[in-house]
């Protein structure tokens, strides 16, 4: 079984958060568009429908996890 990575299943506790600032913060909204176009193409090569050589497949899931921080930092208030 393949794991949902998208924000709204990562933080579903910021669900309004994310909504709100994906419409007003371009900053965000331009993290968010990267971090869910990385996202679907894990998920194509988890699926089977992509290969690829594991070291791009390795660089992908870290681009991921530090957009995903960048994003939480945000969403938190962090930055």
């Amino acid at each position: 079984m393949i794991d949902k990575h998208d924000l709204h299943h990562e933080f579903p506790e910021y669900y309004d958060r994310i909504h709100e600032l994906k419409t007003q913060n371009s900053h965000f909204a331009r993290l968010f568009e990267e971090y869910h176009e990385i996202n679907r193409e894990i998920l194509r090569i988890e699926e089977g429908v992509e290969n690829t050589a594991d070291e791009y497949f390795e660089e992908l899931k870290k681009k991921r996890l530090l957009l995903k921080d960048k994003l939480y930092d945000i969403i938190t208030g962090v930055q």
